[in-house]
């Protein structure tokens, strides 16, 4: 299996919540585990604002971004260009997708065509689950329980 992990799946691979186990197990089990060039940034602003608004504690989210860091590398990325850009555009307008999870989506699909086999695609954001099954990914949680 290959999976696409969105910002919200990678980040419970480094935080103790709801689904992390899971999405920790699903890592373990992809052949290759992949994601947008954006989701280095979407990774440390999440952790950031876990922070700020007290989620988690500074010196736990300073460990969560290193981990983070130190596996970035074994980790596909897909580079964000002005097709990708585009698709994520238009993406957006047909799903009503923030700009973000419209890249995500983007990347997500222009992977699937380019490794030519279906991709398993892990999100914990409704809309961007919801339009990734209507765009043609399978996505994982099989079930969104928020």
């Amino acid at each position: 299996m290959i999976a696409y992990l969105d910002a919200s799946a990678l980040v419970k691979r480094y935080v103790a919540e709801r689904g992390s186990r899971e999405t920790v197990e699903l890592s373990k089990r992809a052949e290759v585990v992949a994601t947008s060039l954006v989701s280095r940034a979407e990774v440390s602003a999440a952790l950031a604002k876990a922070v700020r608004i007290g989620l988690f504690g500074a010196e736990n989210a300073r460990k969560a971004r290193q981990a983070f860091v130190a596996e970035w590398t074994d980790i596909a990325r897909i580079p964000v260009t002005e097709s990708l850009i585009s698709r994520a555009e238009t993406l957006a307008w047909e799903h009503a997708l923030r700009g973000y999870d419209a890249v995500q989506l983007a990347s997500a699909l222009m992977w699937q065509e380019a490794v030519g086999v279906s991709i398993m695609l892990a999100t914990f954001d409704r809309r961007l689950w919801e339009a990734s099954q209507k765009a043609g990914v399978r996505v994982w949680p099989d079930k969104l329980t928020s």
